[in-house]
Parts: structure tokens; C-alpha cells; sequence
């Protein structure tokens, strides 16, 4: 309440009370100029050499002021201190370090998170005058897209009178490391309108936002691109093309580039063998491993989270443990978390729950929140309870996917008690179910959807389409697979609730717009469910179309009533 009060007066306020921030004077106030707060226990610079915080952070000893400054304005970020920050700002004052972009970027979020927008954007707006020139303004933008501000970015951006390719690098790369993948594509297009070249850098971070996002459309723009304009390849870039043709669905695409490029490093091997193991096809993954060891390139431990990842989308329990255990003893490579988290994976979904349960118990080292999840999503499949129970257990920060792996074991064992109760814990620890969206691309524009959504425009063309084509798989004799709805509702309540998932939504939708015939691709950033699984299947053979979906954990290319799965998912 504090902070809110003191943030909320006008820039008059300010200026009246904190010198600091008035206009010109930024860099220029003596510190006497800061109010003077009781510093207490907020004082943690000049606490910083006590022996009872180097007890506790015992790295502070060895750190120069400005980095103890930025440890500090993160710590207040965390805490909302503002007067913490405040003092904080009167130190870089103090100390002479106006000029440190890291630090500017620093204060500015820490204010942000103080609730003190107001005095964060005054900050950025008096930039202009205090000198900076565009190497500093970019360091500035790069600074604060590392701790996330990607909108403080903006402000910045929008406010600096000239831009170079660092600048529109800084901020399309901010875009996808914060995954905002629409807006670092709509940036890239505006670098190009403003004449400004991109280089290689800017391609390194468009295509991993393509591959994100999922966008068939802008990958084949911007590959093209690459070759219009004679971009060199170097093994970053190679990988990347080919990562992003695996993701956007397009793995011949990737295949091609693979072929074309050259091999002379490890990641261009580790890229086609995860992109061929996210399409579930393992004997592939398994012949550019066997390739790669004829060319004489040493695998890396991501090599081998690769070729275990596709053994484990198909079944292949026999060659993950081979692979598991070449690993150790040709290649000397010590299984890391993701190592194990693979094998339990893989033992789990073959259904050998209690192996997959005794491998985390011999991990020599803790298993990660991850490693739990695996089992309890396998132990939910084979309807493991007491084993789910345990994995539960051991997740300390449940989120909503744990919960909703219980409640389904206890709804598929008619445990409407039990799931009662989870969802009560979900109420009371403010826990909110994640709701499932898709999204397909339609001539380069990205159409989003979600569970029940009637948002879109085009929503009553949309759902006319989606109710005949339900119709139409009932005819042919799809059921419904209503024992996987979380509610003891009737068989009623439960078809309507699967009939409208996000899938389904976006599916209807390019039916409604495009061709027969035309293939269909459909991203969604959950796991897709079993029964829009089979009706995806019955309904690519009834329309003679290819649907291809990518979810969380894989691609499912269906056709012909089939899936490139095998229904091992």
C-alpha cells in the first residue's frame, strides 16, 4: 500500500520530493539530494560486507560494488522494495555509475516491480538527455530484455531517434526470448521496411521464432530471404533451419537442408536427430546417429536426449536402455537429469511404471520436478494410484497440470470423492487449470483459439462446420471418450465438453476456409487428448485430408483413419 501511495502523484511529486528524477538531473544530483529513509534492515549495501550476510551470500565478498548494486535492485524486484531501490538509486549517483547500462535497466525494472510504472517511464523518457549515444541505448534495450522487460524495451526503442542493426537485433531477439513470436516476426518485417540489413543474428533469432511458433508461412519467407540475400551459413544457422522445419511440421524441408549443409559440428547432427524424434520416427534418428559415428562426430549428452526421446515416442524400451547405456560406457558421458528423465519417460509410457519408479530411486542426484511429472503422467495412464500419490508428494510447487493428472486417475476409477477433493486443493491454493489453445496459419496471419472460445469473428460459420463435422463422425460411428471429462456429470454435460476443444475449433475452421484437399496444420500448446486423437484420425479419412498436429509433446500426422504414432503418444 506504501508504494502505491507514494507512486501514484503526479511527476510534479516527484520533482518536489526526489531531485533525482527531475528532468536534466539524472546524472548530475549530489546525494544529499536522496530523502533520507531510515535505513534499518532495508540498507543491504551498506550490510553487504557484514559477516552475517557473508554467511548467507558468501559471493558478495568478491563482488564489485555495481554488481552488488544489481544483486541488490534484483533482490528488490523480487521483494517490491521500493525503498530499497530508492537508496539503491542514490548509490549509482553516489558511485558514478549513471553510465552502466545494466544498472539503468536494473533501477528501471526494479521501480516496474515497485508498482512505480510512472517513475520507471519518466526515467527512460529523460534518456534523450542525458547523452547516451546509440551504442549505450542499445546496451540499455538489450539489458532490459534479459530481466524480462520487454515492454520497458519498447519504450526505449520507440523513443530513440536512430536505429542499427544491433538495435533491431536486441529487440527481436528480447521478442523471442520472452515468447512474444508474433511481434519479433512483426519487427523483423519492419527492419526490412526501414532499409536496415539484417545479418545473421537477426535471421539466428526470426528462424527460432518461426520454429516456436509453428509458422510454415514465415519459415519458407525467411529461408528465402536467407538465400536472396547470400546469408553465409554457419553450423548456429544451419541447426536452426533445420530445427525449424522439424517444428513447423515440415520435416522432408528439414531433411533437404540436412543433406545440403555441412556436418563438421555436432549440433547440425543433434538438431536432425530431435527433429526426426519430435515426428516419432525413430529408425530414422537411430540411421543419422549410426551415420554420424561412421563420419567419426563424437555424440554430445544432447546427441543422446535425442535418440533416447525418439525411443521413447515409439516403444523402443530395448535400444533407449542399449543407447542409455553406450552412453556410459563407450562414450564416457555421465547421464544428467535429462538423461534420466528420458529413461523414466520411456519406461513409463511402455508401461513399466515400477522400473521406470526404481530408476529415480538409483539417480545419483535428486530428481527434478520434471522426472516426477513423467511418472506421474504414466502412472495416470496405467492407473497406478499409490505410485501417482508418491509422485505427487514429491512435486513441492504443484501446478495444474499435477493436479489434473490426480483427479483423472481418481475420475477413471470413479473416485469422485477423491477428485473432489483435489479440485477443493486446486480452489484453495489459488491454482488455476492452464487452458489449452491452438492456433493454425492462414495466408501468413496467425488465427488462435481456445477451449469453448466464441471470440473469433467468423465463430458461427466456425461452430456450423465443427457441429456437421461431429455429426458426421457420429454417423460413421465415433464415440465419444467421456470418461476422460474431470466431472461427474452426465454422459450429456461430458460430450459437450469434449465436442468444443481447442483443436477441434481450429481444424473446423481451415475446413471452412480452405479447399478439399488441402492439407491442415494445427499447433496446440497442450498435450492433445485421446479423444480428439481418434476423431482427428476417423476424420482424416472420411474428408481424404492430412491433419497434422503438433502439441506439446510431438507431431501426430494423421491420414487415412491412421497416425503416424501408432497411437503410442
Amino acid at each position: 500500500m506504501e508504494t502505491k501511495r507514494l507512486c501514484s502523484g503526479t511527476g510534479r511529486w516527484w520533482r518536489q520530493m526526489h531531485p533525482i528524477v527531475s528532468a536534466h538531473s539524472y546524472l548530475l544530483r549530489p546525494t544529499s539530494a536522496i530523502p533520507a529513509y531510515d535505513h534499518g534492515k532495508y540498507d543491504f549495501f551498506e550490510r553487504s560486507s557484514s559477516s552475517e550476510l557473508q554467511n548467507s551470500y558468501p559471493f558478495l565478498g568478491i563482488l564489485s560494488d555495481h554488481q552488488k548494486l544489481n544483486f541488490i535492485l534484483e533482490a528488490c524486484k523480487f521483494y517490491s522494495d521500493f525503498k530499497t531501490a530508492v537508496q539503491s538509486h542514490a548509490k549509482i549517483i553516489k558511485f558514478g555509475y549513471g553510465t552502466y547500462p545494466s544498472l539503468i535497466a536494473s533501477l528501471v525494472s526494479a521501480y516496474a516491480h515497485c508498482d512505480c510504472l510512472d517513475l520507471a517511464h519518466q526515467l527512460l523518457d529523460e534518456m534523450p538527455n542525458w547523452g547516451f549515444d546509440l551504442i549505450t541505448a542499445n546496451l540499455i534495450i538489450a539489458s532490459l530484455m534479459k530481466v524480462g522487460e520487454l515492454d520497458l524495451a519498447k519504450r526505449v526503442f520507440r523513443k530513440m531517434p536512430s536505429r542499427d542493426v544491433v538495435t533491431w537485433n536486441s529487440m527481436i531477439g528480447g521478442c523471442v526470448r520472452n515468447e512474444r513470436f508474433e511481434e519479433a516476426l512483426r519487427l523483423f518485417q519492419k527492419m526490412l521496411n526501414s532499409n536496415i540489413e539484417p545479418d545473421g543474428f537477426t535471421f539466428a533469432s526470426v528462424i527460432t521464432g518461426c520454429a516456436r511458433l509453428g509458422s510454415s508461412h514465415h519459415a519458407e519467407f525467411v529461408h528465402g530471404l536467407m538465400i536472396e540475400k547470400k546469408i553465409q551459413l554457419n553450423f548456429i544457422l544451419s541447426s536452426a533451419l533445420i530445427d525449424m522445419y522439424s517444428k513447423c511440421g515440415r520435416i522432408k524441408a528439414a531433411k533437404e537442408v540436412f543433406k545440403s549443409v555441412h556436418h563438421d559440428d555436432i549440433s547440425v547432427w543433434n538438431s536432425m536427430i530431435n527433429g526426426l524424434a519430435i515426428h516419432g520416427l525413430a529408425s530414422d534418428a537411430i540411421e543419422v546417429f549410426s551415420q554420424m559415428e561412421m563420419e567419426c562426430i563424437s555424440p554430445d549428452s544432447i546427441t543422446f536426449i535425442g535418440i533416447l526421446t525418439a525411443c521413447s515416442h515409439c516403444g523402443l524400451v530395448e535400444q533407449g536402455r542399449w543407447y542409455f547405456d553406450l552412453m556410459r560406457r563407450h562414450y564416457s558421458i555421465q547421464p544428467q537429469l535429462e538423461h534420466y528423465g528420458t529413461m523414466v519417460d520411456l519406461l513409463g509410457r511402455a508401461g513399466l511404471v515400477e522400473e521406470a519408479y526404481a530408476v529415480i530411486k538409483e539417480m545419483p542426484m535428486e530428481p527434478d520436478i520434471v522426472i516426477w511429472r513423467a511418472l506421474l503422467s504414466s502412472c495416470r495412464n496405467f492407473m497406478k494410484l499409490e505410485l501417482g500419490e508418491v509422485a505427487v508428494a514429491k512435486i513441492s510447487h504443484l501446478n495444474s497440470g499435477d493436479y489434473i493428472l490426480l483427479s483423472n486417475m481418481y475420475c477413471s476409477l470413479n473416485k469422485w470423492d477423491s477428485s473432489e477433493r483435489v479440485r477443493e486443493m486446486m480452489k484453495r491454493d489459488g491454482v488455476r487449470k492452464n487452458r489449452a489453445k491452438s492456433w493454425i496459419e492462414l495466408g501468413g496471419i496467425i488465427h488462435q483459439f481456445k477451449a469453448g472460445d466464441r471470440s473469433h469473428p467468423e465463430t458461427e460459420a466456425n461452430y456450423k462446420v465443427l457441429e456437421g463435422l461431429i455429426r458426421r463422425t457420429k454417423l460413421e460411428g465415433f464415440m465419444p471418450t467421456t470418461d476422460l471429462v474431470l466431472m461427474d456429470v452426465s454422459e450429456e454435460e461430458k460430450e459437450e465438453n469434449l465436442n468444443f476443444h481447442s483443436e477441434k475449433l481450429a481444424l473446423a475452421y481451415v475446413i471452412l476456409k480452405t479447399s478439399p484437399g488441402t492439407e491442415i496444420r494445427i499447433t496446440k500448446n497442450l498435450r492433445t487428448c485421446y479423444d480428439c486423437h481418434c476423431w482427428m484420425k476417423m476424420l482424416s479419412r472420411l474428408l481424404s485430408r492430412v491433419i497434422i498436429v503438433r502439441d506439446r509433446i510431438r507431431f501426430h500426422r494423421f491420414q487415412g483413419g491412421l497416425c503416424s504414432c501408432r497411437d503410442y503418444w
